[in-house]
């Protein structure tokens, strides 16, 4: 965003921002819908009572984390509130809920991918998407949702708190409450800023990221 407005102008960096944002809400929104019906699935009703079984955006969009994803592409959306205790099965179905936002960041992002694929591959779909205005406009979009999807992916993969991956590893190796856990969870801010200062996710979030695209959309020719 700042290297568009710099070296593109505020037109560029307007309409750079437009064609993110659609990627921005579906990625969030639906990221933290997926934890709230799996939870809810599971037995805890606190994320119904709260109004977060729901696909509006309004519900799942914090206007901070909205505005940091915007600018320095990296956000969160409103986290879900969970009673584990509530679950039928606390240990597993609190690894279903972990894995839940980031599964279907997944499932949106690789279902697109494959119809940027076919789309490409028809007789005048890729002269469409590229050499037209209002194909070049709907491409831009189109990658900037697949991208962005496989970006909240990998970054809450991570295993750092508050992030899904933590959540995942401690569920599944039974590490709540122990030394190592508590240290984590304490530091964990102070951590994910060291992660984003040494600029980390570039290597374990933006490449595997663009490996997937270049082999699902473009059959890895670009």
């Amino acid at each position: 965003m700042i290297n568009a407005l710099l070296n593109g102008g505020i037109i560029d960096y307007l309409i750079e921002t437009i064609c993110m944002l659609p990627g921005i809400i579906i990625a969030l929104s639906m990221h933290e819908y997926a934890h709230a019906f799996v939870a809810d699935k599971c037995g805890d009703p606190t994320p119904r009572a709260m109004g977060r079984v729901t696909v509006n955006p309004m519900a799942h969009i914090d206007p901070i984390g909205f505005i940091a994803l915007l600018l320095v592409h990296f956000g969160w959306g409103k986290p879900v509130v969970i009673v584990p205790s509530n679950f039928k099965n606390v240990r597993r179905d609190s690894i279903f809920v972990a894995f839940a936002g980031v599964t279907m960041n997944f499932i949106i992002a690789t279902a697109l991918a494959i119809l940027m694929r076919i789309a490409l591959a028809l007789d005048g779909g890729f002269y469409f998407l590229i050499y037209t205005s209002a194909g070049d406009i709907v491409f831009d979009i189109w990658l900037d949702i697949i991208a962005i999807n496989y970006g909240l992916m990998f970054f809450n993969l991570l295993p750092v708190p508050p992030l899904d991956g933590f959540n995942i590893i401690s569920d599944i190796f039974k590490l709540r409450g122990t030394k190592v856990w508590n240290m984590v969870y304490r530091y964990g801010t102070l951590i994910l800023i060291v992660i984003l200062i040494a600029d980390i996710p570039s290597f374990l979030i933006t490449k595997p990221m663009n490996w997937l695209i270049r082999t699902i959309c473009f059959g890895g020719l670009y």
